[in-house]
């Protein structure tokens, strides 16, 4: 058995501590590479088919009607399957308190059933939101681990953080 990186990630504009940036990558992307770096695990992007807006506030409302309305976006793609892994870290950033509607597309496309979850939720001082107890509900045949909470801002210098809840759960 083996490790799964899956991710939601967003480039274009986002918030950064009070202001607002255009970035090439987004900050959960960046933490998966650094994450696939350390340890041996295939990785999967989750991507919308229709991406949000590349404005942030444009985008968050976007992701604001998907989560009130129960939305879940059509994703580019699954992986074929997940039966060869038992461990995935779920990494994601946190809209609206939890993780985003396409995370939650890619979850209700899968049996997690057995499989150990490592949450990791980047955001702007939000933390974690309701995305761990979300995460139990939605996957209740699920192992859920104490999830990762970075600053989006800050992951470019998170790898001490990164490395320690690796290590944390037996990952590295």
């Amino acid at each position: 058995m083996s490790t799964l990186i899956a991710y939601f990630s967003r480039a274009d504009e986002n918030y950064f501590g009070g202001e607002m940036k255009y970035i090439e990558k987004g900050n959960t992307e960046i933490v998966a590479e650094k994450i696939e770096r350390l340890i041996d695990a295939d990785v999967f992007k989750i991507e919308m088919k229709t991406p949000y807006a590349k404005e942030y506030m444009t985008c968050i409302n976007e992701a604001k009607e998907h989560k009130n309305k129960g939305i879940r976006p059509e994703l580019k793609a699954f992986p074929e399957s997940i039966d060869d892994y038992d461990k995935i870290i779920l990494a994601y950033p946190n809209y609206w308190g939890t993780y985003p509607m396409a995370v939650l597309t890619f979850l209700e496309h899968f049996d997690f059933s057995g499989k150990t979850i490592y949450p990791l939720c980047t955001n702007e001082g939000s933390g974690m939101g309701s995305s761990e107890s979300d995460l139990k509900k939605t996957l209740p045949d699920a192992t859920i681990k104490k999830g990762l909470s970075l600053t989006g801002s800050s992951v470019n210098h998170a790898d001490a953080k990164i490395q320690s809840w690796l290590k944390g759960n037996d990952l590295l």
